[in-house]
């Protein structure tokens, strides 16, 4: 049966966040939510603190078709203000709708590193931590302790050289500019040696794009060529079929559902 190429989804059990590292200044996220702030009854009418949506917590197991689907997209799951027992839900519903791959993204890696003993690790849940530069390589010695099929980091917005991050046990980064009106530019030495460092290592190379008003209006090129290498993907149940490869989601899904 040919290959089944699910759409991308963005899924928001939480919402809102604070600032933990320098990634986070320019953040589009909160950008985004912070525009509502004060306006009676829009979804973020209290900006981007943060909400935990009990409501939103079933909605994947609603999605017949199979998705990629970018786990809270608005916040940081594994903020040290969402309970244990709330994390443990979203990842009981990932670990039932197996017929999606889930895309979790954390710059909270110790928060990670002690509940991931407590958490399922199912083929679909894929896990990713943020490292803007060698300040926060940390992160990648903590996830790879954790014991996801896919483990994955995002260097966007890359703010400094990752020539020298370790990355055994790491299976794709993907690297990007900052967007935004205030974004901080990304240099070229910076991402080339990141992308030959990932060459190196065996490692798959995404790169997003180097940012502008949004991801990717400056263009996507990198001495000359896309960057497109992506992992193998889990399986995805679906009578049978199983899900395309991981490809990118453009930035404007990622707050495509509140």
């Amino acid at each position: 049966m040919q290959a089944v190429a699910p759409r991308w989804q963005s899924w928001n059990p939480v919402t809102g966040c604070t600032h933990v590292s320098a990634g986070c200044a320019h953040c589009y996220a909160e950008r985004f939510a912070e525009r509502w702030r004060g306006l009676p009854g829009h979804y973020y009418e209290h900006g981007f603190d943060l909400m935990l949506r009990p409501e939103r917590l079933d909605l994947p197991l609603h999605w017949r078709t199979p998705r990629h689907v970018f786990v809270t997209s608005m916040g940081d799951l594994f903020h040290e203000e969402v309970p244990d027992e709330y994390v443990r839900r979203v990842f009981a519903v990932m670990q039932q709708a197996r017929h999606h791959v889930f895309h979790v993204l954390t710059k909270r890696e110790g928060r990670l590193l002690s509940l991931s003993p407590q958490l399922p690790w199912p083929a679909n849940v894929h896990m990713g931590v943020t490292v803007e530069s060698m300040v926060t390589a940390g992160r990648a010695e903590v996830l790879r302790a954790v014991p996801a099929t896919v483990r994955h980091i995002s260097a966007e917005p890359l703010l400094g050289p990752l020539d020298e991050l370790d990355l055994r046990a790491i299976d794709w980064v993907i690297a990007g500019g900052e967007s935004g009106p205030t974004r901080r530019p990304t240099r070229p030495e910076w991402l080339r040696g990141l992308r030959d460092n990932c060459l190196a290592a065996g490692v798959a190379f995404t790169f997003k794009g180097w940012g502008g008003r949004v991801q990717g209006a400056q263009g996507r090129l990198l001495d000359g060529r896309e960057w497109h290498d992506r992992p193998a993907a889990a399986p995805v149940d679906n009578d049978g079929a199983t899900a395309d490869s991981v490809t990118v989601a453009p930035q404007s899904t990622l707050w495509d559902v509140p």
